[in-house]
């Protein structure tokens, strides 16, 4: 499985909590061919003939990080009430259409974009972009709708967020590390202004996003640009796109020294440690340039049993039972670069449940890379796995479309998704260390520890 992005794109309302690297084909570049409508809708056909399949995909370029104040979870909320009522439709019955026709659906909201999918047979197409356009402008809400559903998402964080101690961990950590950029407010909401969301907020939500000129139409597999162009004026064509202002958010200041919180839950089976680093991504930060070796140094120090930091702690020191980490290059603005490490269940030494032993030993590895590199050897390795990986993805429609989608509204161009392969094979030992000296410094740093306790409590500190 890939550890790339495409843990990011999962269930319905994945809420894309951490993602993986940037992912692209390799080469030769995956054929691809792109249009606009009159409307402005993009249009990204993405060829494939092996099978008589399609995967239909709408993405619209907005998420939770641009939601209103006060409206957490907005976007997520949305996402769900899409498959409610339109003029023609009354709830529940986008889904049986789906499966009546032998498809299968889904739905997915992220910080910087909202995708609704289909898979089916290729002649169901014309079907499915009937469905999608009903609703991108056809969309009915009632109050009914607006209280179901608000339990839903409730309920929702109540199993996902609130009922995970690492979970809520996570979450006041991404607080403290984007304390003024919208990055630094979980996806699905705080459960108090989640409580709030009203027909109104979504309302207006849906009147400013879903148009044709904020959405980007993906069809992958076994059809040709033709045909694609047809149906989509036929279907997308006729609904009027209006333009929308350009993306701004709110961006976080210079961080000014280590920020650190900890939480102990009656919950917790197993303490653990984690960190996150400040870092830019493909499309956005003053050092985005270090992107492709950001993903290489993540694949020499955290990618699997072979890496450093697994060799160091679990096989060597043995102070970890599983250590590990991941890059979030693809985002819209800077994102961020985790760590994290688990020490052995039954751990006496090296201060409270071995945490402080752990983190010695990470930094002792990161400082190393930092101070001496890494040499040839580890970066052949970790780019031709990092290429290999890009380039099974070819095999799923549905992967290439998530590629293609995540990318264009993240701020990448197709040529920059298809020059990706070139960008990492261009990867130095030197690069490495630079992107390592750059990023592993404490001023970046957010380090959260999971301990076990009798009586939940947290408690933080930064500068």
């Amino acid at each position: 499985m890939l550890r790339k992005f495409f843990w990011m794109i999962v269930a319905c309302a994945s809420l894309l909590p951490v993602s993986g690297a940037f992912a692209a084909p390799a080469h030769p570049p995956f054929p691809v061919e792109s249009f606009f409508l009159d409307n402005g809708m993009q249009v990204v056909v993405l060829p494939d003939h092996r099978a008589a399949i399609v995967t239909h995909m709408v993405w619209y370029r907005v998420g939770a990080a641009d939601e209103p104040a006060g409206q957490s979870g907005v976007a997520h909320f949305l996402e769900h009430l899409l498959f409610k009522r339109t003029e023609k439709l009354n709830p529940g019955d986008f889904a049986k259409i789906v499966a009546r026709n032998g498809g299968r659906h889904n739905a997915f909201t992220g910080q910087d974009y909202t995708g609704y999918y289909q898979t089916v047979a290729k002649d169901r197409l014309p079907l499915m972009m009937a469905l999608e356009a009903d609703r991108m402008a056809n969309l009915r809400l009632e109050d009914e709708d607006i209280k179901a559903e608000r339990d839903v998402i409730l309920e929702e964080r109540s199993m996902r967020v609130d009922g995970r101690p690492s979970s809520l961990l996570s979450e006041e950590m991404d607080a403290l590390l984007f304390r003024a950029h919208p990055y630094g407010i979980p996806v699905i909401g705080w459960r108090h202004e989640m409580e709030a969301l009203s027909l109104q907020d979504s309302w207006a939500f849906y009147k400013k996003y879903y148009n044709p000129a904020n959405a980007i139409l993906i069809i992958a597999g076994d059809v040709t640009t033709a045909q694609v162009r047809d149906l989509a004026e036929k279907y997308y064509g006729p609904i009027a796109g209006t333009a929308l202002p350009k993306r701004a958010r709110v961006q976080e200041p210079p961080m000014r020294g280590p920020r650190r919180v900890e939480l102990a839950d009656s919950r917790v089976k197993q303490p653990s440690w984690r960190r996150f680093y400040a870092t830019p991504s493909y499309s956005a930060g003053q050092d985005k340039e270090l992107a492709p070796a950001l993903d290489v140094l993540m694949d020499i120090i955290a990618g699997g049993t072979t890496s450093r930091l697994y060799r160091h702690l679990v096989v060597d020191q043995k102070v970890a039972v599983s250590v590990g980490g991941w890059y979030q290059g693809w985002s819209f603005d800077p994102a961020k670069l985790a760590l994290y490490a688990t020490p052995p269940k039954a751990m006496e030494k090296g201060g409270e449940h071995g945490l402080d032993l752990v983190e010695t030993q990470i930094d002792l590895v990161l400082n190393d890379v930092k101070q001496n590199g890494v040499t040839e050897d580890e970066v052949r390795r970790a780019v031709n796995k990092l290429v290999a990986e890009a380039t099974y993805a070819r095999d799923s429609i549905d992967s290439m479309a998530q590629i293609f989608g995540r990318g264009l509204t993240t701020g990448l161009s197709i040529a920059d998704i298809q020059g990706w392969t070139a960008r990492i094979e261009a990867v130095t030992p030197a690069d490495v260390q630079r992107a390592a000296q750059r990023i592993f410094q404490p001023e970046r740093s957010v380090t959260g520890l999971l301990l076990q306790s009798a009586n939940p409590a947290m408690k933080g500190e930064q500068p």
